[in-house]
């Protein structure tokens, strides 16, 4: 159920049937406090950049994971990855405006949609948040158990590294950013994950039209980027698609209910954003001529 479809609720008793793993005095509504979510998004995002750049694994186990993804999309037929990055490699403003995008949009835009959550969306922010969180700490696990080399890091195979090409600033095959980082998380690719739960967030969560299906296009163009910039292949977009449907599933299990569904006893926000609404219509058309 979506927060435009919740219609009335029972605000006082829990939906009858699985009603989540967690105790039920964990599901009721509470406004999400600033602080405390600032401070769980600073310790995740730590562990984060901790975790990701410390998987042990070395270069050579890697390459032959990465080989492998590329020998099985060629079985595929999923091709075209090659011939798609030399293009962009072409175009110097093409590549690095992708190159830019995939440095820099991966975090600005997930900051700005969690952000929007809170302020915007308070009933549906714990349970989306939750998704993201479970989805990232899948993709580090798998980056533990599957460490890949990306597409632009398999000599022999033709990739263009457009970051290197053009020396894009703060780019990973700049010694300096490349000896803090795991070069070697390609599997699942988490730009494919976190963006597409961006766009499934606003898709389900914002009100206007035009904003949904927008919300819908980021993720397309993300998948894009990391393709045509050869930082993943598209069995890693595969992947981080699966360990998100994953972290939805554990939302789920936890709490009983969809991510986009507010608490059994949240405030109906709908009821008083259409109030708002109408007030600011009847006070727009007052002032008229």
């Amino acid at each position: 159920m979506t927060a435009a479809g919740s219609g009335q609720r029972d605000k006082q008793d829990a939906p009858a049937g699985f009603s989540g793993l967690l105790p039920r005095r964990m599901l009721r509504w509470r406004r999400p406090i600033w602080w405390q979510e600032l401070a769980l998004i600073a310790l995740g995002y730590w562990a984060y950049t901790k975790t990701r750049n410390t998987i042990p694994g070395s270069e050579a186990v890697a390459l032959r994971h990465g080989w492998s993804l590329q020998h099985l999309q060629d079985r595929l037929h999923l091709n075209f990855e090659l011939s798609f990055n030399h293009f962009v490699a072409r175009n110097e403003w093409l590549a690095q405006g992708m190159d830019y995008y995939y440095a820099t949009i991966h975090f600005v835009v997930t900051i700005a949609v969690m952000v929007w959550l809170f302020l915007r969306r308070p009933h549906l922010y714990r349970g989306a948040r939750t998704v993201l969180i479970t989805t990232t700490l899948f993709g580090l696990l798998f980056f533990w158990l599957y460490p890949t080399a990306p597409p632009r890091l398999l000599p022999g195979m033709g990739y263009v590294d457009t970051l290197i090409k053009y020396h894009t600033w703060g780019s990973l095959a700049d010694p300096k950013v490349a000896e803090h980082s795991n070069q070697y998380a390609a599997m699942p690719s988490l730009h494919t994950a976190w963006s597409l739960w961006c766009g499934l967030t606003i898709f389900f969560c914002a009100r206007r039209l035009w904003v949904r299906l927008l919300g819908l296009l980021y993720p397309v163009c993300t998948v894009t980027v990391i393709i045509a910039t050869a930082n993943h292949f598209i069995l890693d977009a595969v992947g981080g698609v699966a360990v998100l449907a994953a972290g939805y599933g554990v939302q789920r299990l936890l709490s009983g209910h969809g991510a986009y569904s507010p608490p059994f006893d949240a405030p109906d926000f709908l009821v008083t954003e259409a109030a708002e609404a109408a007030q600011e219509s009847h006070g727009i058309a007052s002032s008229g001529p």
